[in-house]
């Protein structure tokens, strides 16, 4: 459903990523891990088209990618929950989901889908009026989230949906993903809980230094020895 080939990317003259190359099958929850630094983010945002490659190529679901607009690609169906949330704070919740599905005109299934996500996220439903930057952290993620998912995507990437939460929060936010990739709709996700991420992934690759070093399904990365000893503590 996704390949990137050969993608390097620049921040003027520094290269952050060198020839990276990988696929997302459709269905799949894939899961990216590193350390900080490593390249995770820029990846995410060369995909969405907020980064050009300075070479390489991106397909989506048959269709070249590599230079498309951030628009374009949304409209192809790749949506990008970022680091932080990044909620809109004085806009209400109610505000914020609209703005997930600005590119969309079927009113009648927007509203539609805005009822089933607050039987999905009845927190969010408790606090439709209320203003985003006034909900906790675990909420604004949850509400990260349900944005993504109302312009109906094919795709959503995730970059470190855990940051900054409570334990908690964590396992909830985790199942909700999980749960997301169960409904068909493929993930690609950046996640600094490298074992969690290996626990629910289908396939997982080891980003270093803006260079792939390892990939593997999730529980075969778990047994190896570098990625024991680099991301796992053990």
């Amino acid at each position: 459903m996704l390949e990137l080939r050969d993608i390097v990317c620049r921040y003027g003259k520094v290269t952050v990523l060198k020839s990276v190359s990988l696929k997302v099958e459709r269905g799949q929850l894939v899961a990216l891990i590193g350390t900080n630094g490593a390249g995770k983010t820029t990846t995410l945002k060369t995909i969405s088209g907020l980064l050009k490659p300075a070479s390489g190529s991106i397909f989506f679901d048959g269709h070249s990618i590599s230079n498309a607009p951030p628009r374009k690609i949304l409209e192809l169906g790749i949506a990008h929950c970022p680091e932080g949330r990044r909620v809109f704070p004085f806009m209400t919740v109610d505000e914020n989901l609209e703005m997930g599905c600005y590119l969309r005109h079927d009113r009648q299934e927007i509203a539609e889908d805005l009822e089933r996500i607050f039987e999905q996220f009845p927190r969010l439903a408790e606090r439709r009026h209320q203003a985003a930057g006034t909900l906790s952290g675990g909420e604004q993620q949850m509400l990260a989230i349900a944005r993504a998912m109302m312009s109906r995507p094919k795709m959503i990437l995730f970059d470190e949906p855990s940051l900054g939460l409570a334990p908690n929060i964590v396992e909830q936010t985790f199942e909700i993903i999980s749960g997301i990739r169960d409904a068909g709709t493929t993930v690609l996700m950046v996640e600094q809980n490298a074992l969690a991420a290996l626990e629910m992934c289908d396939y997982a690759y080891v980003l270093e230094s803006g260079s792939l070093v390892l990939s593997g399904n999730g529980h075969d990365l778990e047994d190896n020895p570098h990625v024991r000893s680099a991301y796992l503590a053990s």
